[in-house]
């Protein structure tokens, strides 16, 4: 009973992060924050540390929702929602966030014509929503690259061992790094296919820019003859949404650059690339140590079956011998 009530505490736990990077530690029902951030029961269900759900990121009409193995986040155009802050994986994330979600220089969001100039530091070049959601990207990608060299390390040497001497030891250990490299590609797998995915869509990055959608919300002008339900942004899988801003861009003329976004989501796709080659060069490497493996067996099991036909052979010269001698003896008979 008491470890369901940590339990229950722990999934209530969040951190508010505003620009400044200052942070409100609040325990809240699911309620509180639906009404905090206005999303839907269904995105924040994803969050949920209780359930099992797929990683995703997910654009939303005001929100993004980002479910990637422990990190659990709602960003929005000003502030982050970041939950469990006290865990030990989290706690990084968090420290990271304070120093890199305030402004290096400035307090004015740079122009298009100083991002184009190259003026400007890289964490001002992009929104709000967007550093922190590269803080995010750069920390579940270089967790899933630690436990692959923590794999590596333990693997490789055990490889090396198990040819050199093949024991029930050295074969158990091998299956249980085999297990555990097979649990940790499916994760990395996961967040790799989530980016392409992203990438391969240029509306579902187009919702991902939650503060030129709330600037074109507040400007007169980029509203001028266009309906709110165009201009905000409803579930990115509706094909309605899709078509409707397809057939009505000339006439909104609201523009859809996603090329930073794109260029920060790629960054990380080559990243989380180079983590699942890693974790299929292990895997050729231990398929190879397999095949090896077979290639000892089937030769001992070779050598064994030749032994016993030897043996088999010596055992029946053996006794027609003995029985030949015996009949030149007479002790049997012919």
């Amino acid at each position: 009973m008491e470890l369901q009530l940590k339990k229950t505490a722990l999934s209530r736990s969040w951190i508010l992060l505003d620009k400044d990077g200052t942070g409100t530690i609040l325990d809240v029902d699911k309620y509180a924050i639906m009404r905090m951030v206005e999303i839907h029961a269904r995105d924040l269900r994803i969050l949920d540390p209780l359930l099992s759900y797929p990683s995703a990121i997910l654009g939303r009409e005001k929100v993004i929702v980002l479910n990637l193995e422990h990190i659990k986040a709602i960003i929005t155009a000003q502030e982050v929602l970041l939950r469990d802050p006290m865990d030990d994986d989290i706690v990084p994330i968090v420290e990271e966030l304070r120093r890199r979600l305030p402004k290096s220089t400035g307090d004015e969001e740079p122009s298009a014509q100083d991002r184009e100039a190259g003026g400007e530091g890289e964490d001002n070049e992009f929104p709000f929503e967007f550093r922190a959601l590269e803080v995010a990207l750069e920390a579940i990608c270089s967790f899933l690259d630690a436990r692959t060299i923590e794999l590596e390390t333990a693997a490789y040497p055990a490889l090396d061992e198990l040819t050199s001497q093949i024991s029930s030891r050295n074969l158990d250990r091998v299956r249980k790094l085999k297990s555990a490299m097979t649990r940790l590609t499916n994760r990395v797998q996961k967040i790799r296919d989530e980016l392409e995915n992203l990438l391969d869509d240029d509306d579902d990055m187009a919702d991902l820019y939650l503060s030129k959608k709330l600037a074109n919300l507040s400007s007169p002008a980029s509203s001028f003859g266009a309906p709110n339900w165009l201009l905000s942004s409803p579930n990115p899988d509706s094909k309605i949404h899709r078509s409707s801003k397809a057939s009505t861009a000339t006439s909104v003329q609201v523009e859809n650059d996603v090329e930073d976004l794109e260029m920060l989501l790629e960054a990380y796709f080559t990243q989380i690339e180079g983590t699942l080659n890693k974790l299929n060069t292990l895997r050729e490497y231990i398929d190879d140590t397999e095949d090896y493996i077979n290639i000892q067996l089937d030769s001992h099991r070779n050598q064994l079956i030749q032994v016993v036909m030897l043996g088999g052979m010596v055992s029946a010269s053996l006794f027609l011998s003995i029985v030949t001698y015996a009949r030149r003896k007479g002790l049997v008979g012919s």
